[in-house]
């Protein structure tokens, strides 16, 4: 940090397991992804090309490269992988991984209908060459799955070989453990968190009130995604108690104001 202030949260250095930062790179080009990483990149631990960005993105492989030699976990996003199963393609998939030098994969069924056992074979088969995620949650506005169903689908995954389970909320943050406003399905959420690690559960939160939210529930080593590659610097002053939002969470009883 460029100068010392005291009652700063203590973050991990990377890599880290916990307090981790995933930024969603929708198609940014070279440039952008140097320039991303010339002042955001010591903040960021996961890169997610989002959906199937990657089909389209001129120069992946050198993207890929560049943001591996920065010390990031890199992935394609789980509706690619989706994308190959539905085609039965799941070998060329995993040749696809191989060529292009990725060191993770994610595993979803946010878009198609998949039995659970059958996901759990593709994390158990992948988990034996790539770090996984795996994604937890429909897509789809509207669907509604039952606590009890997140956490089993949650452990077992991560028995199978998950590093770590991503709850959905997609890009637009309306869905999954969001309400179509955006807030919190704070009882479901809740539940999940009774029942599975915390430190296992990254949580898509687009939104800057959604990561308000479990900075507050679960303090600055909550696991983050979805994070626009602009919002990056701007999270971590959340998470460290240096925006209005999170300004008095970590400062001592005598510091804060009589409304605090």
């Amino acid at each position: 940090m460029n100068f010392t202030l005291p009652h700063i949260p203590v973050r991990e250095d990377r890599p880290r397991s916990k307090g981790l930062t995933m930024m969603m790179d929708k198609g940014l080009s070279i440039r952008q992804a140097e320039d991303f990483l010339s002042v955001s990149g010591h903040l960021t631990d996961i890169i997610k090309l989002g959906f199937g960005t990657s089909f389209v993105t001129p120069n992946l492989a050198q993207k890929i490269k560049l943001y591996k030699e920065a010390g990031m976990k890199v992935y394609l996003g789980g509706t690619l992988f989706e994308a190959f199963i539905v085609r039965n393609m799941f070998d060329e998939y995993q040749k696809l991984l191989d060529k292009l030098k990725l060191n993770c994969a994610e595993v979803s069924d946010g878009s198609i209908v998949m039995a659970h056992d059958k996901k759990c074979e593709y994390i158990k088969t992948l988990s034996k060459n790539f770090t996984v995620f795996s994604e937890v949650g429909s897509k789809e506005a509207g669907i509604i799955i039952h606590p009890a169903m997140w956490i089993s689908m949650m452990n077992k995954e991560l028995q199978a070989g998950s590093w770590k389970v991503i709850a959905e909320a997609r890009e637009s943050g309306n869905v999954g453990i969001y309400r179509a406003n955006g807030s919190a399905h704070t009882l479901l959420i809740n539940k999940i968190l009774a029942k599975v690690n915390k430190d296992s559960i990254l949580w898509e939160a687009p939104i800057k009130t959604q990561q308000v939210w479990f900075l507050k529930l679960l303090g600055s080593d909550v696991n983050l995604g979805n994070i626009s590659y602009d919002d990056v610097i701007p999270l971590e002053t959340l998470r460290l108690g240096l925006r209005g939002d999170t300004f008095f969470s970590y400062l001592p009883a005598e510091l804060k104001q009589p409304n605090e």
